[in-house]
């Protein structure tokens, strides 16, 4: 096996969160325009093209990994957390398609590729949902299997009409947002029950807790996007800052962690609520908060792009887990132990 393309093992579908970050990202510049003026757009355009880059190297990097070390990839699909971050990839197809249409752009080719993610992303979920049936000769699903990670296939379905609406793709975006809809508390209450029962997720998974921030701020995109109340917007824009406000208890437990990509789970949700923030900007939100929270998202993404620069630098990202995640599913006290 040609020597250089060993570390491509461990380039996991989970990268693909950097293209969510970025994208997000984008899209909070976007979201600004109307107050910040075209220096804003032109940042978004920026940032998108960034997106774009991190994708097609993701994805040409994805199908070499494909051909030359299968059984990685078939071990991801097999993996009790890390098979949900195959979602990453239709949901960052849908986030570059949304990136477009924020852009200004539209046509056939657009509509397309946004059938092409909506379409995956739907598969996905039905895949990821259909291995509960599955569950062990117990019943029940492992207590591994939950975490905030279980967003991405299952709720990230609420992310289609963003582009969707603009799009004309009303009906459908409509159908696919409901799923997300429907599963959104389910999930959560799931991941509640994980943590009475048996504790946090692994120390290192932390970061993935700014997860729960995601859902909250993007629904309530998407109801704008379908011509809801504001105040049902307002609603949701409140959900999501107090979840925020509650993850962010963790910030200083998540600092102890050395960088991996989970770091990355910060970036979206931050980016989700500075766009719903800015979005309701005109309608009374304060603007303050909305600059805090762009300047706060875009030091975040640059902090982590850096990080992941010298990561690959250094060899210290592609490389086998140190400790298995499904093995280190033991209750948040424990969690010390296993580092």
């Amino acid at each position: 096996m040609t020597t250089h393309l060993a570390p491509l093992k461990h380039l996991a579908p989970g990268w693909f969160a950097t293209v969510m970050g970025l994208a997000g990202l984008s899209l909070a510049w976007h979201a600004a325009v109307p107050v910040l003026g075209d220096g804003a757009g032109a940042a978004g355009l920026v940032v998108s093209g960034l997106a774009l880059l991190a994708f097609l190297a993701l994805a040409a990097a994805s199908l070499l990994r494909l051909q030359h070390h299968p059984q990685a990839w078939s071990d991801d699909l097999r993996h009790p957390v890390r098979h949900v971050f195959v979602a990453a990839m239709p949901v960052s197809l849908i986030l570059l398609v949304t990136t477009a249409v924020a852009g200004g752009l539209n046509g056939p080719w657009l509509v397309a590729l946004w059938w092409l993610g909506a379409g995956a992303q739907l598969g996905t979920t039905v895949w990821i949902m259909t291995r509960w049936w599955r569950a062990g000769p117990g019943g029940g699903l492992p207590w591994a299997t939950l975490t905030p990670a279980l967003f991405i296939p299952i709720v990230g379905n609420v992310l289609v009409p963003l582009a969707g609406v603009p799009l004309g793709q009303v009906a459908w975006s409509a159908a696919q947002f409901g799923v997300g809809l429907l599963f959104w508390p389910a999930v959560l209450v799931l991941l509640l029950v994980r943590v009475a029962h048996q504790g946090l997720w692994p120390e290192r998974l932390l970061p993935s807790t700014f997860i729960l921030v995601a859902p909250p701020a993007v629904v309530g995109l998407a109801l704008l996007r379908f011509g809801a109340p504001l105040l049902v917007a307002w609603a949701l824009w409140g959900v999501a800052l107090f979840t925020l406000a509650w993850v962010a208890t963790l910030l200083r437990r998540m600092a102890d962690q050395p960088f991996g990509m989970v770091h990355w789970s910060l970036s979206f949700p931050m980016a989700a609520l500075t766009v719903l923030t800015w979005r309701l900007v005109p309608d009374g939100a304060p603007m303050l908060l909305g600059v805090a929270l762009l300047a706060a998202t875009s030091l975040l993404v640059a902090a982590l792009v850096l990080a992941t620069w010298r990561g690959l630098r250094s060899g210290s990202l592609l490389v086998p887990e140190a400790v298995p995640i499904s093995v280190a599913a033991a209750p948040a006290a424990a969690a010390p132990a296993a580092r």
